[in-house]
């Protein structure tokens, strides 16, 4: 799970924001699941998030950025967005919080 030492405000929102994004198949928050790989701000408030999912075959592939995207896009002090998505390194249960992997009885 990604750890940002000393958050901006902007990255404080962001966070708060994804915390509200569920993925459709697992009951988990993508924050907690381990699917934010980076958040980049510059000195202009561009942002960029990488991220990922569970496998490339994903059903969300599609919607869950785009769900990203709409949802980050509400932060008013944002100048403009772009979701990366990856697969390197693969998605695995070792990236979920530890909340999240007792949510899913993985602990």
């Amino acid at each position: 799970m990604l750890t940002i030492e000393n958050p901006t405000p902007i990255q404080q929102a962001i966070i708060a924001k994804l915390k509200y994004i569920f993925d459709p198949e697992i009951p988990v928050n993508i924050w907690e699941l381990g699917f934010i790989y980076e958040i980049r701000q510059d000195a202009e408030n561009n942002v960029v998030i990488v991220m990922t999912l569970t496998a490339p075959n994903c059903p969300a592939a599609d919607s869950l950025p785009a769900m990203v995207r709409d949802e980050l896009m509400t932060i008013h002090d944002i100048k403009s967005l772009f979701v990366e998505v990856t697969f390197d390194p693969p998605w695995s249960t070792e990236m979920m919080s530890e909340a999240a992997q007792l949510d899913l009885g993985l602990l």
